[in-house]
């Protein structure tokens, strides 16, 4: 048995080298200016780079390594301790080789693929002298993000039609602090179906990981997809419910989603799957001013009114309606304990998939009209809401119309909230105010973007 204790010998001294061999390559034990300025010079020479996440994923290796030595290094001492009962003992060449790829190969291999999967810093210089770094790289160990993050150099070297040599795929910064659900979401077989998990891309959403990496998978439909009901009639008729699909909502079709049911599974926009209420909504009159009309929102720009934005949770009513008056409404929509998203598509409507987190898509001065109901209230960071208002300006026309409505909030913070309103000194149409309950109160409002020519 003497060979075999030189061949675990030779093994410990082969891992040994193997781990240092890839950090010998990249000049960290041989004095190289460009190393030593990339990492230990001023902090302009290394800033881009991960240094945090690549010191983890060297260590992961290098733990793995000192493992599988320390594993080899006990098995050696062992066979020593018992060298008479080793003569004795006659190992079948099966179980040399279960031995072999049970507590030498698989930990080798496993150590060997980590090694590969590190990405050591490329000084890559840009036009400007700046060196930068892949982000995120050594953050994740699935294949498929890595491959997804990575850029994509354009074909034969040429500029593409960006004036890039490079398209970088994006996803959210908060993507790394959500690693675990992010590598599930991520872990699926290429060009096969992909998982129901529509409920953890939403979380990955919300909780800031977005935009979520594409995925090279298929997606599943309802298995009982029926075609949709014409425009003439979907507006105002509840859908098929055989054309979602229920399985992580806790109702399983339209009917159970009534304001009725307490076990309905949604808080916001409660009686929006109830057609014969949603229908009495911004065209009839109410007793509260703050209630304003769409026939008197659209008198104030007579023509004008072409395109716009319904920001807030709901089923699309707002766009029904506006449709009706040859306006053209996007509805924001998240998928939040119902499926607001998919019962707008089906009355032939426009849901945008968007969370309050993300810029919107849309290029500036080109909206006619945005409207908000229902979703951003007085829970709102006062920071986090000047960054969505001056987001809104932006992509709002010179003219063009900001509709709040039934916003409520605190007494106490009402003078805030008007002011983050106010800042950007639109023209008042419309404005009211309304008591909600003994300390919240209603505000509405109408207001015109000014020209800003400069």
């Amino acid at each position: 048995m003497g060979w075999i204790q030189i061949m675990l010998g030779f093994l410990v001294i082969t891992v040994s080298i193997s781990s240092l061999s890839r950090f010998y390559s990249a000049g960290f034990f041989l004095h190289n200016d460009d190393i030593c300025r990339h990492f230990y010079g001023f902090k302009d020479v290394y800033e881009g780079i991960d240094v945090r996440a690549l010191t983890a994923r060297v260590e992961e290796v290098l733990n793995k390594m000192e493992s599988l030595q320390d594993k080899l290094e006990s098995t050696v001492q062992q066979m020593e301790k018992n060298k008479e009962d080793l003569h004795k003992t006659h190992i079948s060449r099966f179980e040399y080789k279960k031995f072999l790829e049970d507590e030498v190969i698989g930990p080798l291999y496993s150590a060997h693929i980590a090694l590969r999967q590190i990405r050591l810093p490329r000084i890559e210089e840009i036009e400007n002298g700046t060196l930068i770094e892949y982000p995120l790289i050594n953050n994740f160990v699935i294949e498929e993000i890595r491959k997804y993050i990575s850029p994509k150099e354009n074909r034969v070297g040429k500029t593409n039609i960006y004036g890039t040599r490079k398209i970088y795929n994006t996803i959210g910064h908060a993507c790394a602090v959500m690693k675990k659900e992010l590598e599930e979401y991520m872990e699926y077989d290429i060009g096969s179906y992909c998982k129901d998990d529509w409920n953890l891309a939403q979380k990955l959403m919300i909780h800031g990981c977005d935009p979520l990496p594409r995925r090279r998978c298929l997606t599943r439909a309802s298995k009982l997809y029926l075609k949709p009901y014409a425009i003439n009639e979907s507006l105002w008729r509840i859908p098929d419910g055989r054309n979602v699909r229920w399985s992580n909502y806790q109702c399983r079709n339209f009917e159970c989603l009534s304001s009725k049911n307490p076990r309905r599974g949604y808080s916001k926009c409660t009686g929006c799957f109830e057609m014969e209420k949603e229908k009495l909504k911004w065209v009839t009159n109410t007793s509260l001013a703050i209630d304003f009309l769409i026939k008197d929102v659209l008198a104030i720009k007579p023509g004008e009114i072409r395109l716009g934005l319904d920001f807030g949770v709901g089923t699309g009513t707002f766009a029904a309606r506006m449709r009706e008056q040859n306006v053209t409404i996007v509805s924001t929509a998240l998928n939040l304990g119902a499926p607001f998203s998919e019962m707008i598509a089906l009355r032939g409507l426009i849901p945008l998939y968007a969370t309050l987190n993300q810029r919107l898509p849309f290029f500036d001065n080109t909206l006619d009209l945005i409207h908000t109901a229902g979703f951003m209230d007085g829970w709102i960071d006062l920071q986090l809401m000047d960054f969505i208002l001056f987001d809104w300006d932006r992509i709002l026309r010179p003219g063009g119309l900001l509709w709040i409505d039934r916003f409520f909030c605190q007494r106490k913070d009402l003078d805030d909230y008007m002011y983050m309103f106010l800042q950007f000194r639109y023209r008042k149409h419309k404005w009211s105010i309304a008591p909600k309950s003994k300390d919240e109160v209603y505000l509405s409002a109408l207001l015109e973007k000014p020209p800003r020519s400069l």
